[in-house]
């Protein structure tokens, strides 16, 4: 018999080894090993109770390879021996195994292979709780020395504390991993949630929703498919199927039965194994065995309004998803059939929101800006820019210098400095400097007496004289010859000009608002504009932006034009198409709102319903021209002109065979030009 020496160390080996097993089963491996050292122990195995304390089940064991062989989990009653060991809370003595697990139908099978071994029961427990007991068996005629009972007694309550430890950790554990799955879910159902928030677009949301459960779900492919009301069948919006073969691409459903829409309508979510994938149709049974897909999962997706189709999982791992995966899908597809009825219900309000948005364009387009300057059509941040100088300087005496591209409507603006201004009620009077010759320019600035030159049959009042009290526009002041602005000056600064042919002065009132496309200050450096008159012109410049940075403005300008042609031209154009409009406000439009209206007139000839007829490729084309290269290579062709015909001419200007008459041109003008365009002597001779 060993020493109580012997006996406390082994006990104290026991706690030491116990206390660092990490399991269940590491407790009862470690406690053979340390029993191994005073006695042969046949098998270990803990029982423990059941929530309903009515019965036992075994939750780990450590035994021989002969041990009899029943698994873990196997359940006994609380009955014999085991009611007694849990009762009396003290160790129970088995003599003969087998008899005692005759008492339980679980363990009878294997009572004839531990016939004559002994037993002990003893019970694991601790101060707060009973979990079960330990069963350990001896060898086939061994048996228990006292000393032995008592170890184990002592053993046995160590087991305790360690399966106090190692069902703390496993629920621990348990919940971590409950924590971690419900914030994955939770995780996911944001995600879907803010995919919803975020996309309109019906394939958009399922793009971005599919690739969200993948991740989730570690599925193989998700699929999508909505009800063509139509047909009555499912059709396949989206799949997404990153591994596939394309086996599934042109799935498509059978039409749908009473019992299919029944189904729906339940909104019963459903898991397919291999078995249930068999029973679908025959023509999806082929294409999902080409994909090896071993498992799905099928959540209707259904609204207040009705089904509207059906969302599916499938993997090819069988058996992949579970009744709690299940629950989370449908989940997410009552969350995407709500978004799926309201992209539904958005594309029908956008529709009508369109049409509306065509009607009120085309209502505006009958009123003038909010300004009310005249017809100047817009209210885009570039045009009210400019309208706020308009309303600065109108009331005013000053003189405006309007400077912008051709076609952007500078005239319009010179009409509102007009009226806007105390002149209003007096004459507005205009003169194109560039549109009539050079040398006439003169007599209808100033005017002239009868007789003053060949054909002044009877005098005639200059624009100056015209516009006493009121307003004098001229347009494209940068044309105007050298010659002509010394006399220009003065009678913007004294206001006082004398008619070609008289020698009387005539004071005037006027006040004079000039415009031009043309670069004046390039023009000095050339000399071919006087700096003093720039200046006398250049009281208060405004710059008038081109079309493409009043880009808001040309769905207006669109509506305006096409009412102003349709009216003239007796048509019924109501609306414009919503295409159109977008290409109309994105093109480039070099010729500005004169190019834009010229394009609008045209494209109201071309229309014979209520829908404008847009000619595409024409905008394209026309767009494709840049008037901005389009005029320096105009004066280039002129220059070069004049310079050929002045070598033919061998440098004459005038006379029989001269340049002037092979360009049907006077001398003077043909003199003018050149000056204009600074040819030299040196370009055309030799």
């Amino acid at each position: 018999m060993r020493s109580t020496e012997d006996r406390y160390r082994t006990l104290l080996d026991a706690s030491s080894n116990l206390a660092d097993q990490p399991t269940v089963k590491a407790v009862l491996h470690s406690l053979r090993d340390v029993l191994s050292s005073t006695s042969r122990v046949h098998g270990t195995e803990l029982y423990v109770l059941n929530d309903e304390k009515d019965s036992l089940h075994v939750l780990e064991f450590d035994r021989d390879p002969d041990a009899p062989a029943f698994k873990i989990g196997t359940k006994v009653s609380r009955i014999g021996a085991a009611a007694r060991v849990l009762e009396e809370q003290k160790p129970v003595f088995i003599p003969d195994s087998s008899q005692e697990m005759l008492n339980h139908p679980e363990l009878a099978p294997f009572a004839a292979e531990v016939v004559g071994r002994t037993a002990y029961l003893l019970p694991v427990s601790t101060a707060q709780k009973r979990y079960g007991f330990l069963s350990v068996t001896k060898l086939q005629g061994d048996e228990f020395a006292p000393e032995d009972v008592e170890m184990l007694r002592s053993l046995a309550s160590h087991v305790a504390v360690a399966l106090e430890c190692a069902l703390a950790r496993d629920r621990a554990e348990l919940y971590q991993r409950q924590v971690v799955k419900e914030r994955d879910r939770l995780r996911l159902l944001l995600e879907i949630n803010n995919h919803i928030v975020s996309k309109l677009d019906i394939n958009e949301l399922f793009r971005s929703a599919s690739a969200s459960i993948r991740t989730y779900f570690r599925n193989d492919f998700t699929g999508f498919w909505l009800i063509d009301k139509q047909s009555n069948q499912l059709e396949c919006v989206v799949l997404d199927f990153p591994s596939g073969k394309g086996s599934l691409t042109a799935v498509t459903g059978s039409e749908l039965s009473d019992t299919d829409h029944k189904k729906l309508r339940a909104h019963v979510p459903e898991l397919l194994s291999v078995e249930g994938i068999e029973k679908l149709p025959a023509g999806i049974v082929d294409r999902l065995k080409a994909e090896s897909i071993a498992s799905m999962a099928i959540a209707p997706m259904l609204t207040a309004s009705g089904p509207l189709g059906v969302m599916t999982m499938g993997s090819r791992q069988p058996d992949n998803f579970g009744q709690e995966d299940l629950d989370l899908l449908s989940q997410i597809s009552s969350q995407i059939a709500l978004a799926v009825d309201n992209a539904i219900a958005y594309g029908r309000v956008t529709e009508a929101r369109d049409r509306l948005e065509e009607e009120r364009l085309y209502l505006e387009s009958e009123i003038r800006s909010e300004y009310n300057f005249e017809d100047i059509v817009g209210k885009s941040a570039a045009l009210r820019k400019v309208l706020d100088q308009v309303a600065i300087v109108a009331p005013t005496q000053s003189t405006v210098l309007l400077h912008g591209e051709t076609g952007t409507g500078k005239e319009l603006f010179a009409r509102a400095l007009h009226n806007l201004s105390p002149r209003r009620e007096r004459t507005f009077v205009r003169l194109n400097c560039a549109a009539i010759p050079s040398g006439l320019v003169e007599s209808e600035l100033f005017g002239h007496e009868k007789g003053a030159f060949t054909g002044a049959l009877m005098q005639k009042k200059g624009r100056f004289e015209l516009a006493d009290h009121g307003t004098l526009f001229l347009d494209e002041i940068g044309d105007i010859t050298l010659d002509l602005q010394p006399k220009l000056l003065r009678a913007l600064q004294e206001q006082e000009f004398e008619r070609l042919g008289s020698t009387r002065t005539v004071h005037v009132d006027v006040r004079l608002i000039a415009a031009t496309h043309r670069d004046l200050d390039g023009m000095i450096r050339n000399n071919q504009f006087r700096e003093d008159l720039f200046y006398r012109l250049n009281v208060f410049p405004i710059e008038i932006p081109p079309l493409r940075e009043r880009r808001d403005d040309i769905p207006l300008l669109v509506h305006y034009f096409v009412l102003r042609h349709s009216r003239q031209m007796q048509k019924r154009v109501k609306s414009v198409p919503k295409q159109a409009m977008e290409v109309l406000v994105n093109a480039d439009w070099p010729g500005n709102i004169r190019q834009l209206e010229n394009f609008i007139e045209r494209c109201v000839i071309f229309t014979q319903g209520e829908e404008l007829n847009v000619p595409y490729a024409e905008l394209k084309k026309v767009s494709d021209h840049s008037v901005a290269s389009a005029a320096p290579s105009f004066e280039q062709a002129e220059r070069q002109a004049i310079i050929d015909a002045l070598r033919a001419a061998s440098g004459r200007i005038a006379g029989k065979g001269g340049a002037a008459e092979r360009l049907g041109l006077k001398r003077t003008t043909l003199q003018n030009k050149m000056n204009k365009l600074n040819i030299s002597r040196a370009e055309y001779s030799g």
